[in-house]
């Protein structure tokens, strides 16, 4: 038997290397030091055994899933993991059950869901008793923001603990370890330049689990080429290779989704219908919540086309609420229409620049005093300290009369400058006429 063989069949009954690599104690575990620190959160909620329930929010990789399953192995508790996308309201209260069971017996039950914000409002309304009572410890994962998708309900019960994309010197370090501590990598010598560690991990994006995968194609590609002294050497192109592999195209638990997101995106942003819909194919067939693809096409709308054409929040808007209406498959011609809309809409980021502008404005300058004209008076104290005295009201001057709504002795501020494109190109004609010293 030849030296591939026996190393494809030693590889082949293994579990992938991020698995393998997985730490399974705190002091193990690398990176998120604002809450696994000495004094922070998890690490003092393990030492005084008194849980809570928790979501942590983060991007894929980052060991949201590692840190669930080091609490439940750190407090001796019993652990059941689901997924959002395939576990039902029945899963959750067989759990509930289980978890009652082990409470009798005086045992901690946590229940990890992952993708929380998959979960209906009927699956997360089904966890709120049990998490309020102890019944069950909740950790949830969701890469998307719990405020968005957790009922306020579920929320105000558990803490939601957000998790930051793992450095470089944090991905540098445990790839190091792989080398020296993987039962199947440690028995090689790997060779590859240093440039070529940090092209890898500069690819991962903070995201572990994908620096994993590509590392372990590369590694299983290059090993084809074992030298006598079990070195196997590892290049760029073979890396590139691993990158472009279509294991790894597109990941719904996360490893390509924000590389493909940005790139559906920019395609939108920069009027290519073709390529946004292409874009549009791979996170659909990769499996991608299309909420997530509708929410992204909201904010789009406001940021890069805002009044050039003023329809584009509408459509985006309805987009969302038909997509959440009648899912998937069907959804995917809803995202279609407002995907190739929005493509070939007029493009304006003036709406987006304005506010940036005045907010930075507002922090270098800090809040100012209303003038007294802009208040309202509706007591009489107000009216006696001339609340409101002075202002001009517009629809009695036929819609618009020149008055001061800057703060006293604050220079005026040309914030938003809308183009001379779609809807915009008319209200900047419009300002110009009403506002002729700063539109002109």
């Amino acid at each position: 038997m030849n030296k591939e063989t026996l190393f494809s069949k030693h590889s082949n009954n293994l579990p992938p290397l991020a698995n393998r690599m997985r730490p399974n104690s705190i002091e193990n575990f690398v990176g998120q030091e604002h809450i696994i620190g000495e004094d922070q959160i998890i690490n003092q909620m393990i030492k005084s055994q008194k849980l809570f329930s928790i979501i942590f929010w983060g991007p894929p990789g980052s060991g949201k899933t590692t840190l669930a399953r080091i609490i439940t192995k750190s407090t001796k508790s019993e652990f059941y993991e689901i997924s959002a996308v395939t576990a039902s309201v029945k899963d959750v209260r067989k759990i509930i059950k289980l978890g009652e069971n082990n409470l009798s017996i005086g045992n901690k039950t946590i229940l990890f869901i992952d993708e929380i914000h998959r979960f209906s409002k009927n699956q997360q309304d089904a966890l709120l008793h049990a998490v309020e009572d102890g019944t069950i410890i909740l950790i949830g994962a969701t890469t998307e923001n719990p405020s968005f998708e957790v009922i306020s309900p579920l929320l105000s019960r558990c803490r939601v603990l957000k998790i930051n994309p793992i450095s470089n010197s944090n991905l540098k370090q445990l790839l190091t370890k792989t080398f020296s501590e993987d039962i199947l990598i440690s028995k090689y010598k790997i060779k590859i330049d240093e440039k070529d560690i940090d092209y890898l991990i500069n690819s991962a994006g903070g995201d572990a689990r994908k620096m994993y995968n590509t590392f372990e194609i590369a590694f299983n590609i290059s090993s084809a080429n074992i030298s006598k002294n079990k070195t196997i050497t590892i290049e760029r192109k073979i890396i590139n290779t691993a990158l472009q592999n279509k294991t790894l195209l597109y990941d719904k638990d996360g490893d390509y989704h924000y590389d493909t997101i940005s790139a559906f995106i920019k395609s939108v942003r920069g009027s290519d219908p073709d390529a946004a819909i292409y874009w549009l194919a791979v996170m659909l067939e990769g499996g991608e919540d299309p909420i997530f693809i509708a929410r992204r096409l909201i904010i789009l709308s406001s940021e890069d086309i805002g009044n050039a054409d003023p329809q584009a929040l509408v459509i985006a808007t309805n987009g969302f609420q038909a997509v959440k209406f009648i899912g998937m498959p069907e959804a995917a011609i809803v995202l279609a229409q407002v995907t190739t809309f929005l493509s070939t809409a007029p493009k304006s980021n003036a709406s987006y620049v304005a506010v940036k502008t005045a907010q930075q404005f507002v922090k270098e300058s800090g809040s100012q005093t209303v003038p007294l004209h802009l208040r309202n008076a509706p007591t009489k104290l107000m009216k006696e300290q001339n609340y409101g005295v002075g202002y001009k009201y517009p629809h009695s001057y036929h819609g618009f009369t020149e008055q001061e709504y800057f703060p006293k002795n604050k220079p005026k501020q040309t914030l938003y400058l809308p183009k001379n494109i779609g809807y915009e190109k008319y209200i900047k004609e419009r300002l110009s006429k009403l506002w002729p010293s700063r539109y002109d």
